[in-house]
């Protein structure tokens, strides 16, 4: 006899053995047992959820010659022919593939004879939201008033696309894609029925990627069954599924934590080798994330899981929930957009960089107060261009100034002009156009550090700028950071003094040029118009 699929063999047979669905089997026995069937029915829910399985128990429910109740007898005929495909008076239709009213209507022209096998025609219509404006309208009529000995079993996926009109017509049940943990239990009372081997974390994988659909579950067992000879093992399961080994996982976040990039990239091109799908690998690295932040505020829901606890621990002594939460979050945008990437892999180590770039702030949280905000951080700012020697006078004066002894450095122009001429570069200087001076006293200048940017902040990037602008004045400056306060919000960064003096020179270009005799003329003869945006401060006439 030849081989059955687990989907076919395993589908449920009674009510009762429907998994993840007594919302709607209570419904439906209820109204079995008291003899109140409605004589439309809507079932929706994602794939693999039992639709399909719910109408067919349905089916036999209305039919089975021991009469009508939620317990058919599964022995019957009637029973035995729907189980087996071959009950005359059930038509299965597939909407996908007959869309057009000339099909509706034959299949409507036989709704008035009575049933041939047993005492109702049931009509399973699948994927119904396929059908033609032309055949829902071909339906409405006969699906508001059917014979008495018709009842019409809906199935859709997108319940959305479906008329209004039929609808209203329809008792509507709406199926609950499966949890994991649901998924993981049926795959295992399964193996053990079958007397197959298995190890559990390889069941929790597939219930996982099965993502809710129990049909995708036993189909991907048949797959793993197959692949591991015989036997359902972890490793098996997620070399088939082209995921990273746990292990590889924990080299990654380890990484991450030592801010090793060398490490990072050597990981990325290992899995090259190994043909690793580099979605599925965010994944698990999205799912360990998940897991070091349970086992800093709810270790008993980690344990409740059945994760590796000690390596997650391991990795939670490491990585600490601010990070975990973080990095979850880049991981996120990451796999948001791997589609932009130029290839998967380099979409999946950029992701991984993004984490130590932009890593939170390490210093002790007493000193800000302004905790980073990964969906909304963002570098608003700029870096404005370098001051020049032929820039207006204030800047000029404020230069001049930045190296003489007994400057003040919390004075915010003279502060600006400093971060602004200093030898910084990439996120270095980001961060210092983004502090505000409050206080200097003694070589020590105390800043607080915008919010936008404050996740951006560690102790090698705030020695990069005390040596850039020690450098710069030729004196010692040390960096103090202090709590964001509403005294201090209101003091000025480089990159807002920047703005705000470009924005003067742009005022100042604009008025000399309106004052210009040629420009007055042109603007006369051709009643001209001068934008404001258009004019480059430095390229007006003296």
């Amino acid at each position: 006899m030849s081989y059955q699929a687990l989907a076919r063999r395993w589908r449920p047979r009674h009510f009762r053995e429907v998994i993840g669905q007594d919302h709607v089997v209570g419904a439906l026995a209820n109204a079995l047992d008291q003899d109140r069937v409605h004589h439309a029915f809507l079932f929706s829910g994602t794939r693999g959820v039992g639709k399909t399985t719910l109408a067919r128990l349905l089916a036999k429910a209305l039919n089975c010659k021991s009469g009508v109740s939620s317990n058919p007898c599964g022995e019957c005929s009637a029973c035995q022919s729907i189980e087996e495909g071959r009950f005359i008076d059930l038509i299965e239709i597939d909407a996908a593939s007959r869309t057009r009213v000339d099909d509706t209507r034959e299949i409507l022209d036989n709704v008035q004879y009575a049933p041939t096998q047993g005492s109702c025609k049931v009509y399973l219509i699948d994927e119904v939201h396929m059908l033609s404006t032309h055949s829902f309208n071909a339906l409405l009529k006969t699906l508001e008033e059917p014979p008495a000995h018709v009842k019409f079993l809906l199935a859709t996926t997108d319940p959305r696309k479906l008329p209004a009109t039929v609808l209203s017509r329809c008792l509507q049940f709406n199926l609950r894609a499966l949890d994991t943990e649901q998924i993981c239990q049926n795959l295992e009372m399964i193996l053990t029925s079958e007397e197959i081997a298995y190890e559990k974390p390889g069941l929790s994988t597939l219930a996982r990627v099965a993502a809710g659909s129990m049909r995708d579950g036993l189909s991907l067992l048949d797959q793993a069954i197959a692949f591991g000879s015989g036997s359902v093992m972890k490793d098996q399961v997620r070399e088939m599924l082209g995921m990273m080994e746990d292990n590889h996982v924990e080299k990654i976040l380890d990484a991450i934590a030592k801010d090793n990039a060398s490490a990072i990239v050597q990981l990325v091109k290992d899995m090259g080798e190994r043909s690793i799908d580099y979605i599925a690998a965010l994944d698990e690295v999205l799912l360990t994330l998940h897991d070091i932040s349970l086992c800093h505020v709810a270790r008993d829901a980690l344990e409740a899981k059945g994760a590796d606890t000690k390596t997650i621990i391991d990795l939670a002594e490491k990585i600490s929930v601010d990070d975990a939460q973080f990095f979850y979050q880049i991981g996120l945008y990451g796999k948001r957009d791997f589609a932009f990437a130029p290839d998967p892999a380099t979409g999946f180590e950029m992701t991984l960089l993004r984490m130590l770039a932009f890593r939170p702030i390490d210093v002790d949280s007493t000193s800000i107060d302004n905790s980073p905000n990964p969906e909304t951080s963002e570098i608003n700012s700029r870096p404005s261009s370098r001051l020049s020697d032929e820039e207006d006078q204030e800047n000029k004066s404020t230069k001049k100034s930045i190296g003489r002894d007994n400057v003040d450095f919390s004075n915010p122009d003279i502060w600006a002009a400093l971060v602004q001429t200093s030898h910084l570069e990439s996120i270095a200087r980001e961060l210092a156009m983004n502090m505000a001076p409050v206080s200097y006293d003694k070589n020590v200048l105390s800043v607080v550090i915008a919010a936008s940017v404050v996740g951006l902040h560690n102790q090698q990037r705030q020695t990069a700028i005390e040596n850039a602008v020690t450098e710069k004045a030729s004196q010692s400056i040390v960096l103090k950071i202090i709590p964001r306060t509403a005294e201090v919000s209101e003091i000025e960064t480089p990159a807002v003094n920047g703005t705000r003096h470009a924005k003067k020179e742009k005022s100042d270009a604009y008025e000399s040029l309106m004052k210009d005799s040629t420009v007055q003329e042109v603007i006369e003869r051709f009643d001209a118009t001068v934008i404001l945006e258009s004019v480059k401060p430095g390229n007006q006439r003296g």
